[in-house]
C-alpha cells in the first residue's frame, strides 16, 4: 500500500520556523505518475485547504496567505516533500496533511489522491 509518513510538526512561537516532511513509500509497482506532491492544513471548523503544491515538473503553487513565507520541495527521486515554514503566524496552526496525487498502473489514466496521516502544527506564544 501506498503510504505517507510525515514529521516535523509541533509547537512553535510566532516568527519561528518549521520544517515538515513527507516520505513515499510503497510506490514501486503501484504508482504510474505523479502529478503533484503537496501538503494541505485544516484547521478546527474549517475545510481542509490547499497550502502548497509541487509538480514532478518543479512547478509550485502556494495559498495566498502563505505565499513568500513557505517553500515547498522535493528530493530527487520524487518521493519525498518537505515544506519549509517561515514567519509563522497563530493562523497557520492546523493539522498538516501531505498528499500524493498521481496515477496508477492499474488506471493510468484517472488520477487518485493519497493522504499522510496529519501532523499538528500550533503557533502560539
Amino acid at each position: 500500500q501506498v503510504q505517507l509518513v510525515e514529521s516535523g510538526g509541533g509547537l512553535v512561537q510566532p516568527g519561528g520556523s518549521l520544517r515538515l516532511s513527507c516520505a513515499a513509500s510503497g510506490t514501486s509497482g503501484i504508482i504510474f505518475s505523479i502529478n503533484f506532491m503537496g501538503w494541505y492544513r485544516q484547521a478546527p471548523g474549517k475545510q481542509r485547504e490547499l497550502v502548497a503544491a509541487i509538480t514532478s515538473g518543479g512547478s509550485t503553487n502556494y495559498a495566498d496567505s502563505v505565499k513568500g513565507r513557505f517553500t515547498i520541495s522535493r528530493d530527487n527521486a520524487k518521493n519525498t516533500v518537505s515544506l519549509q515554514m517561515n514567519s509563522l503566524k497563530p493562523e497557520d496552526t492546523a493539522v498538516y496533511y501531505c498528499a500524493l496525487v498521481g496515477s496508477t498502473y492499474k488506471y493510468p489514466a484517472i488520477k487518485e489522491t493519497y493522504w499522510g496521516q496529519g501532523t499538528q502544527v500550533t503557533v502560539s506564544s
